[in-house]
């Protein structure tokens, strides 16, 4: 438990600083919770908008309706919206740059079973 209040004095990383937390607790209105479990707040004249989000913070974890929300391009949340499903979107997840989920080319073209080859202007 220690441990934790230490890390959110010093670091910003790993959850809300101790200045955000303050800051939300006096200013913030929580408007809503996203599928990730990252929570949003706004302050009572709506000049502020903010996201605590549920783990590490990584901005890619915000889903795109709410992203309108926080940019403020949508003046209502995301919860009032009907939002039409179809077949073809797919559902968000986080940037996956630097993991082992990440896109790799590379590692279709050795495979021999797929047929690519890698374009060589020579030839």
């Amino acid at each position: 438990m220690f441990i934790n209040f230490l890390k959110s004095i010093f670091t910003w990383w790993n959850t809300q600083t101790l200045g955000t937390f303050l800051f939300t607790s006096f200013f913030g209105k929580m408007v809503g919770i996203d599928q990730f479990g990252n929570k949003y707040y706004k302050n009572s004249d709506d000049s502020k908008r903010w996201v605590i989000y549920n783990g590490e913070v990584e901005s890619s974890r915000i889903p795109p309706e709410w992203h309108l929300w926080i940019h403020k391009t949508s003046i209502t949340t995301p919860d009032q919206i009907k939002f039409t499903n179809h077949d073809w979107i797919k559902n968000h997840h986080e940037n996956y740059t630097g993991s082992k989920l990440a896109h790799n080319p590379s590692k279709n073209l050795k495979s021999k079973d797929k047929g690519y080859k890698k374009w060589n202007p020579e030839s």
